[in-house]
């Protein structure tokens, strides 16, 4: 009987996320408050008592929601050993912290120049992202290569589960994919509000900024496998870790993949870290008889 511990990413913040760790904990008030000095502003202020336009900034989304998942799992104390921890997308820095590849405080600092450089990336060349609902994976995949042939960018992004899969690139090959979609029998293709095209090539200049970071950034053998959106399998080796998480950039995260691939190894729970429920929902839809909770 293994735990899955899960961790989420963008999309999951709410105002207010992780003031209850403050005001109970002594350890979680004193990582928040390494925290600010670590970004170099009060994210707190703007955690607890900001605005939704405040929490949907690349640059104070990322650290906010690692903050949360992070911190949460710090609180289970020095003898929490997961069995195998995934996250999804940012997800995957608290999931490498949570198994103890990185440090907290290394954690922080790439998650904070990950979200700066896609933030400028973003700037740079206007895309988007949209949700595609109850359309077969491989006809999504023709669609966005098609499209892709043309000139334009679009490509499967995110797996989230059977059903429900994000494709991103520029504004012109998705508004043209999510009309092909829907006249191929897609429930929904629907644009989604987030600053660009995450996990597509037009991160790339994110991607090259973020591997010399990573690159310069000490992992430890972790405590237990963790595995990777890229691959989706039980990785190890903090060489093969780095290698991946530089891909994640601009490779899609196989969530769908990667759940089932632990339920394969072992996982009897899954028990997601951090803001929100939205990873619980989609194990879940990956199979239906798993248990799912909140941390």
């Amino acid at each position: 009987m293994k735990k899955a511990y899960v961790f989420p990413g963008q999309g999951s913040q709410f105002v207010g996320m992780g003031k209850d760790l403050y005001d109970s904990n002594a350890r979680a008030k004193e990582l928040f408050e390494q925290a600010n000095t670590i970004l170099g502003f009060v994210i707190t202020n703007k955690m607890f008592a900001g605005t939704d336009e405040d929490l949907k900034q690349t640059s104070v989304t990322q650290p906010a929601i690692f903050l949360h998942s992070v911190i949460l799992a710090a609180t289970f104390g020095e003898d929490f050993r997961p069995d195998m921890v995934a996250g999804h997308s940012l997800g995957e820095f608290s999931a490498l912290v949570a198994n103890r590849t990185l440090t907290f405080e290394d954690g922080l600092r790439l998650v904070k120049q990950r979200a700066d450089a896609m933030q400028r990336a973003c700037e740079m060349n206007p895309s988007t992202m949209a949700a595609v609902l109850n359309l077969d994976d491989k006809l999504v995949e023709d669609i966005c290569a098609e499209i892709t042939a043309t000139g334009e960018v679009v490509v499967a992004a995110n797996y989230n589960c059977p059903g429900q899969l994000v494709i991103s690139g520029s504004i012109k090959g998705v508004n043209e994919a999510c009309e092909r979609m829907k006249a191929a029998g897609a429930k929904r293709a629907l644009i989604l509000p987030v600053g660009g095209a995450f996990h597509s090539p037009l991160m790339e200049p994110a991607r090259a900024q973020l591997a010399q970071a990573i690159e310069t950034t000490q992992f430890s053998n972790p405590i237990c496998p963790v595995y990777q959106n890229v691959n989706a399998m039980p990785v190890t080796d903090p060489r093969e870790i780095k290698k991946n998480l530089v891909a994640q950039l601009t490779a899609p995260v196989r969530w769908t993949q990667t759940v089932q691939q632990m339920i394969l190894d072992g996982a009897t729970q899954f028990i997601e870290v951090g803001p929100g429920k939205v990873l619980q929902g989609l194990v879940k839809k990956v199979n239906k008889e798993m248990e799912a909770l909140s941390a």
